[in-house]
């Protein structure tokens, strides 16, 4: 029996490992956005970070960061190169909130060393990705000498 489709190469360990990364990420994010968009609608902190009860600056980032967050879910999910991006400008919300900001939106340390530790790792994986498929392309040519 002939399949339907050809096979392709399967991925390498890298390949896998960077997806099982994204995935991860995605999960995190999806989480983080389940956590901004409770305490938008009062359900964690006993109703107190509600929308209509926020200071101004608040209002502008968590409903920002509750947009970014499930649609860089969504992307970084189904392995598009928007996701990574949408994660990024995400990110980097929070690392200024809490850096550029500290007076209006506290410190959080942790949360910006995770998310400057999977920025990095995100880069270290690209850097492998191309070294690893400009080898593959030097070995596959055929019009070598």
């Amino acid at each position: 029996m002939v399949a339907d489709s050809a096979k392709g190469p399967r991925p390498s360990l890298t390949e896998t490992l960077f997806t099982l990364f994204l995935r991860l990420v995605a999960v995190g994010s999806l989480w983080f956005a389940l956590q901004y968009w409770a305490m938008l609608t009062g359900f964690s902190f006993n109703g107190q970070g509600r929308f209509d009860l926020l200071p101004p600056a608040w209002k502008a980032a968590y409903t920002a960061l509750a947009v970014l967050f499930p649609v860089a879910a969504v992307g970084l999910w189904l392995l598009v190169s928007w996701g990574p991006v949408i994660w990024l400008v995400a990110a980097a919300t929070e690392v200024a909130m809490h850096e550029a900001y500290p007076s209006v939106f506290g410190i959080d340390r942790p949360l910006v060393f995770m998310h400057v530790a999977i920025a990095v790792l995100f880069v270290l994986f690209r850097i492998a990705l191309f070294i690893q498929r400009r080898r593959q392309a030097r070995t596959v040519r055929t019009d070598s000498p």
